[in-house]
């Protein structure tokens, strides 16, 4: 699904301008420990499959969604592996349209299904190793992709913020 009804008419009222997008995406692995990435095929620099939590849905529903639309795979969320949003995860797509993501980042495994998109929004799905891991769209720290065991979440922190809040 490209975009739905409540993105839709949201971009009906305010055109291009910034919104906050609440969105959920997977780390996919193989048997080798490479990561699944889409390449949407339109200028865009690869990324992880993810997309918008639709109203009503939970983020965990939703990264099932997504992988499922964009990859042809059924995956069940293991962990919450980090939380990110701010100022570095604005984006603007090839239409002119502003994004400010708050993503919610899971650990995925494969159930099953087989490796082909069922919507429109993916060109190309190919696993990478870390050593030829190509430029993201987006910039989640490339540690959470290979680590075998993460003990905890990961959150998007500025401790300068926190010093500016302190001295107000």
């Amino acid at each position: 699904m490209m975009i739905s009804n409540y993105y839709s008419n949201l971009r009906e009222k305010i055109g291009k301008e910034l919104i906050f997008m609440p969105c959920a995406a997977g780390i996919v692995s193989n048997d080798k420990g490479e990561i699944l990435l889409q390449n949407k095929g339109n200028g865009e620099n690869w990324s992880l499959p993810a997309g918008a939590i639709e109203l009503g849905e939970a983020p965990a529903e939703a990264v099932v969604r997504e992988v499922w639309e964009e990859t042809g795979l059924y995956v069940v969320p293991t962990k919450l592996l980090g939380i990110f949003g701010g100022k570095d995860f604005r984006y603007q797509y090839p239409n002119g349209h502003k994004v400010e993501y708050n993503i919610y980042l899971f650990n995925c495994v494969i159930q099953s299904g087989e490796l082909r998109p069922v919507d429109t929004e993916t060109a190309e799905l190919r696993y990478f190793s870390s050593a030829n891991m190509p430029e993201l769209a987006l910039p989640y720290p490339k540690n959470l992709f290979f680590q075998k065991e993460i003990s905890d979440v990961y959150f998007q922190w500025d401790e300068n913020w926190l010093n500016t809040l302190s001295q107000k």
